[in-house]
């Protein structure tokens, strides 16, 4: 018995249990894809493009064909007539331009990677050795890398069937949306009267890095084809394999065992996927894919990737008046799942947590030869906060004000909910004053404000500044009549069931595929509260569409909030259907009943019965009423009707050594309000994963091709993933203003960590050498490119004979060399001397 299982604690819901999951993930005792062996399986390897865009002449299999162990070796041209093209889910616009995409090229390529043919042979080596020795020719094209360039006139294309590298253009306008006022003209009066803060940010291009590669295994030698796959989306695997190949979904299962992380970059239907299951069926053998690390990196989709042009409208006191939001988005060769759709999720969140009158977002959807972009963690939103938040600490330092107040002074005030914003959704509750003023105490701001200007004043080396992000995100993607009036072409429900079984055990099916995030823990606590029984007799099961038939699975922090719900409703039935059974065994009326602790009862007396008790008593069926159908299992679905909005406060305080560059964070917090919280343990772990991935955003990662478009970060060598050691300590805390659309009052909190941090940790560092003429660095903030935005800060500064003059020396006048990064550095900007 340890702490956390407190033997006093009675309520399930909001007890900090340890994951059921977690005893056999941590000690290896489970299944991962690539463990699964089947008898006669064979292995695939692909060719890929080492070109960013070529056209495919001629493909020469011989060698590989006469190499030890090869069964088949396919090409493009082989497969096409049952490739088809791979889907987009989301077309934003009627004219949106979408190129096809076939999982195996078959003339043209259009981004360094994408496979050309596939060697299925008895061994994972031997299919290896043999891809080697497949000769493609390839007649180079121009490449088409930067998204600016790609829109201009006379541009190169990155596909030549196209007449353009736009893919879409969408915009919202709060005057037309009749939600707000023109933006334009609040931007105009503010020229003369007031104050207009102009920026382009960049978000750089980001590769998801989940823990396991992705693999997959299809079996068609049953009566079923069997399908397993390290995927966030099985139920979306099973329907676009049938849609695509024209097996009927009864005939597909899809399996997705224990899968090692996912954030968005396995919310997709896989060129490898259907490729596995065409190769499988043609051979009539199982088949196994195994991405290498490398072919994850370079291969599975991006994230992010896109340049922020935007205005801000404020009246001299720092009301803010309107805000313009002018996006170009990377979306790659191709369009996956979604891709088109995820600029759009942060059209609605750019106004964050602040009350704007007038508002404007377009969105010019790119491509480019480069790898296609899609949902990576946050999906949109992150995008979005890190705009706002770095545009609230702009306008702040041009008023020279604190950036607190200025927010302060623009956000929803607690007693306005539910608030309908500009952007046209409506928040249904929240505390932004509640969340700041605890994340103040527990940060120590005055303090940490006080010791900065000392710093300043004495001209200290390593000088500190505190980064500040408020924000607020949707969550529980859902609803679907919000997602069909976006052009989105699924729906956002989720399904449960719930079978009461005769030992008084129960079963628990989600449609909520998990991936790491402990469903099964949530879900358990859930039940046994809401049914009365022992959180061990819960049984959650998931992640294999023969078992959980029907669901929309996990992404967009949607699993609790839309699949708790499900799970509710459902146990909700459970307990209505046993109603009629209980009085009939207590010789009762169902009105002189109670439900309390997993019994019924009748009132005022010592009579009842408990849920496991009328489980088998509907088992035997041998003293039901009339007319009772013998079962209490249950179903549900449940589509809610507006999404949830958690929000929060996270303060960030770095050091940055202004001789070096180097970015040292000094303390963390965050306090998040979520709505209830069903398990503090699961709720800790996610802010710490997402605080790990922002703050990784803003200092460390990036993904970076050469001007030929090949990948130079494709090894984890390169492609500089945070460690333990170079994280701080995070101070966490909450406030719970529970959701008013759901019945359990929870909003979600996979995504948030990753949302807020990045902006927190770039405004500190920007806090902290502003006063030497620095306004912005392009992310990630590595030692270079700070040590390069002081040297330039200080030439601007001396050239405008600033005030502050830096105390630093410039390396080449003192014969110094400039500082290398630390372990990986962006090839855009070059080696160090």
């Amino acid at each position: 018995m340890t702490a956390v299982d407190d033997p006093t604690a009675t309520a399930e819901v909001g007890r900090a249990r340890r994951r059921k999951e977690d005893q056999r993930l941590i000690t290896g005792r489970t299944r991962w894809t690539d463990n699964i062996t089947l008898p006669g399986m064979l292995h695939l390897a692909y060719v890929r493009s080492p070109f960013a865009h070529a056209t495919i002449t001629s493909i020469d299999t011989s060698a590989a064909l006469a190499s030890s162990g090869v069964v088949a070796v396919y090409t493009g041209a082989d497969l096409d007539a049952e490739q088809g093209g791979l889907p987009n889910a989301w077309p934003i616009t009627p004219d949106m331009k979408a190129p096809r995409h076939p999982a195996l090229a078959v003339d043209h390529v259009a981004f360094a990677g994408e496979a050309v043919a596939v060697v299925a042979a008895r061994t994972l080596r031997e299919a290896r050795d043999a891809a080697e020795l497949v000769d493609v020719d390839y007649d180079e094209l121009p490449v088409v890398l930067d998204m600016a360039a790609a829109v201009e006139d006379g541009a190169a294309l990155a596909h030549p069937s196209l007449d353009s590298n736009v893919s879409a253009v969408w915009v919202f306008d709060s005057a037309e949306a009749g939600t707000g006022t023109d933006v334009d003209a609040a931007i105009s009066d503010a020229r003369l009267n007031g104050v207009v803060i102009e920026r382009q940010f960049r978000q750089q291009r980001l590769v998801p890095a989940f823990m396991e590669p992705r693999s997959v295994v299809v079996d068609p030698t049953g009566e079923q084809i069997t399908v397993w796959s390290a995927t966030q989306v099985p139920h979306f695997v099973r329907i676009f394999l049938a849609l695509g190949t024209g097996v009927p979904e009864s005939k597909i299962r899809v399996i997705a065992p224990d899968v090692g992380g996912g954030f968005g970059g396995k919310l997709q239907f896989t060129p490898e996927e259907l490729i596995t299951f065409l190769v499988a069926r043609r051979l009539g053998k199982p088949c196994k894919s195994t991405e290498t690390r490398t072919e994850s990196i370079l291969t599975a989709h991006h994230g992010r990737d896109q340049i922020q042009r935007l205005t801000l409208s404020a009246t001299k006191d720092g009301t803010v008046t309107g805000f313009k939001v002018d996006l170009l988005a990377d979306m790659g060769a191709y369009l996956g799942l979604v891709t088109s759709g995820v600029p759009i999720l942060g059209a609605f969140m750019f106004t964050a947590i602040y009350k704007f009158p007038a508002y404007r977002f377009t969105c010019t959807n790119v491509f480019t030869n480069k790898t296609w972009t899609d949902a990576y963690r946050g999906a949109g939103r992150p995008e979005a906060t890190f705009g706002i938040e770095r545009m609230m600490d702009e306008l702040a330092a041009e008023l020279g004000r604190d950036p607190l107040e200025v927010r302060e002074q623009n956000w929803i005030k607690h007693e306005e909910f539910p608030f309908t914003t500009v952007a046209g959704l409506e928040y249904d509750s929240g505390n932004y004053e509640a969340a700041t003023e605890k994340a103040k105490e527990l940060f120590g701001y005055d303090a940490l404000r006080a010791e900065q200007q000392q710093r300043r004043d004495s001209g200290d080396a390593v000088q500190l500044g505190l980064g500040i992000s408020t924000f607020t995100e949707m969550c529980g993607l859902a609803p679907s009549r919000v997602l069909g009036a976006l052009s989105y072409v699924g729906g956002g429900w989720e399904s449960a069931s719930i079978r009461m079984l005769p030992t008084g055990k129960v079963e628990v099916l989600t449609g909520a595929s998990a991936h790491g995030q402990g469903h099964e823990t949530a879900f358990s606590q859930i039940v046994a509260d809401r049914l009365g029984v022992a959180f061990e007799d819960v049984e959650v099961l998931h992640g294999d569409t023969q078992i959980s038939h029907k669901g929309l699975d996990t992404y967009g922090s949607r699993s609790l909030v839309v699949g708790g719900i499900a799970i509710v409703n459902a146990a909700d039935k459970v307990i209505e259907k046993a109603r009629p059974i209980a009085a009939h065994l207590l010789e009762a009326s169902e009105d002189d009943l109670e439900f309390t602790g997993g019994r019924f009862s009748v009132r005022g007396t010592d009579q009842g019965v408990s849920m496991g008790e009328l489980a088998f008593a509907v088992f035997q069926g041998h003293n039901l009423p009339d007319g009772v159908e013998p079962t209490l299992d249950s179903d549900a679905t449940f589509d809610p009707e507006n999404f949830s909005y958690p929000h929060g406060t996270h303060l960030c305080a770095a050091e940055v050594d202004t001789e070096t560059g180097a970015v040292k964070l000094r303390s963390y917090v965050c306090v998040d309000d979520i709505g209830e919280v069903i398990n503090p343990l699961i709720v800790e772990g996610q802010v710490h994963g997402g605080l790990a991935q922002g703050i990784a955003q803003a200092l460390y990662e990036e993904a970076v091709h050469d001007d030929q478009g090949t990948l130079t970060t494709a090894t984890f060598v390169d492609y500089l993933l945070p460690t333990a050691v170079d994280l701080p300590h995070f101070t966490t805390d909450r406030t719970t203003t529970p959701s008013t659309t759901n019945p359990l009052g929870v909003k979600g909190v996979g995504e948030a960590g990753t949302i807020a941090s990045t902006p927190a940790v770039v405004n500190a560092v920007l806090d902290a050498v502003r006063h030497l003429g620095v306004s912005d660095i392009e992310m990630p903030l590595s030692p270079q490119r700070v040590w390069r935005a002081l040297r330039d800060g200080a030439a601007g500064a001396a050239g405008e004979a600033a005030a502050a003059v830096p105390h630093w020396e410039e390396p080449a006048q003192s014969g110094g060399v400039e500082p290398s990064p630390t372990r990986a550095e962006g090839s855009d900007e070059g080696s160090p001397a």
